[in-house]
């Protein structure tokens, strides 16, 4: 791993205007009705959940677009508050009640909500399910060390990986092998889904990152990660979070915790930083953990951010290609290339026409695993 200097930690923190394993409670599901919430247009009925591994269900806050697009809500043990998880059908799920279905998880940025999918339509497939877990303004997809900040219980690893997967297993028609799952993210989800894919390579066979902070060695990105837990709001939260319209606005990271509270210690003085060499996407003994996985890298080159994010990303390539592994690295530097949405930078402008390159290939993926 690259040392860092402090100077230049010092640095990044100046830069942040512009950047952004517990045991599971596998208690067995209760039953619950089919949740029935009337919509402007009809009754729509989404498909019945059922409390289990950990989670329950907040029937009263189920918000429903459609019976093929809609958010549950859930609390656990292993989270302070309530939690969404927005959920997206294939057209074909209720009229097709014999077919199991692949399922991709999709990890929003920083100072992101599940609503942000919306931005990205080709997530919505009717090959597959899109599941879309909060994760948080801050979480960084991690269980934190600090578990008593302001925000409380915070260990978004486990809940994602050890409730959330096979609660969506347990409640909906889903092809429940790594073949048939895969896990992609953003700018901070870029980080959650590689380092998701190896952390339980045995549940993903598929990861992408996307503008994604995947190189811990980069004083750049651990300056982004100090950046969201000492809420330094700036055009990386403007850029990554998404309304209704994919346009992006938002407040912040959510309040202020200590800089130490998510990975400790980023200075690499006496291994004070080992929790951050640990879980470091770019580390080789954790890219090795990829042998078996189909990896997909998306960047730009055009922005403060996204210049940073093209250099982890071509870091990560590299490693790859030393360890033998196969993976697919695009950049598409000032987004010509990509779509007339795309400037190159850090926005939807670009995440969405990278995923709507993704999907088709995942789709296929997913139909050639049989």
């Amino acid at each position: 791993m690259t040392s860092l200097r402090l100077t230049s930690l010092s640095a990044a923190l100046a830069l942040t205007a512009l950047t952004g394993t517990a045991a599971a409670h596998a208690a067995a599901p209760t039953a619950a009705p089919a949740v029935t919430v009337s919509t402007p247009s009809a009754s729509a009925v989404v498909p019945a959940f059922n409390d289990g591994y950990g989670l329950s269900l907040v029937p009263e806050d189920t918000q429903v677009n459609s019976p093929t697009d809609f958010t549950i809500t859930v609390t656990t043990p292993q989270l302070s508050g309530k939690h969404k998880i927005r959920i997206l059908l294939p057209t074909t799920y209720d009229t097709d009640p014999g077919r199991r279905w692949p399922v991709t998880y999709f990890l929003h940025g920083g100072a992101g909500n599940v609503n942000d999918v919306a931005a990205a339509p080709a997530l919505h497939s009717d090959s597959m399910i899109t599941v879309v877990p909060d994760g948080g303004l801050k979480g960084w997809y991690a269980d934190w060390l600090m578990q008593n900040t302001v925000e409380g219980k915070a260990n978004w690893e486990t809940f994602h990986l050890t409730q959330v997967v096979p609660f969506i297993d347990a409640n909906l028609r889903t092809r429940a092998d790594r073949a048939h799952r895969a896990v992609v993210g953003l700018s901070m989800g870029g980080y959650g889904s590689l380092h998701y894919a190896q952390a339980r390579p045995d549940l993903f066979g598929h990861t992408a990152a996307l503008s994604g902070g995947i190189d811990f060695g980069m004083w750049e990105v651990r300056g982004a990660v100090l950046a969201t837990e000492l809420n330094l709001a700036g055009a990386w939260c403007a850029a990554s979070a998404s309304s209704g319209s994919g346009s992006g606005d938002c407040a912040g990271h959510g309040p202020y915790v200590d800089s130490d509270a998510i990975f400790g210690s980023p200075y690499p003085v006496f291994n004070a930083d080992r929790v951050w060499k640990a879980v470091d996407p770019a580390a080789p003994v954790n890219l090795a953990k990829l042998s078996r996985t189909g990896i997909t890298l998306y960047t730009g080159n055009n922005d403060l951010i996204d210049v940073n994010t093209a250099a982890a990303s071509h870091t990560v390539k590299a490693r790859l290609d030393q360890l033998g592994i196969p993976s697919r690295l695009v950049d598409y530097g000032d987004g010509t290339s990509l779509a007339p949405s795309c400037n190159g930078g850090h926005n939807y402008g670009c995440w969405a026409p990278a995923f709507a390159d993704y999907v088709p290939r995942l789709e296929a993926a997913f139909a050639a695993a049989g």
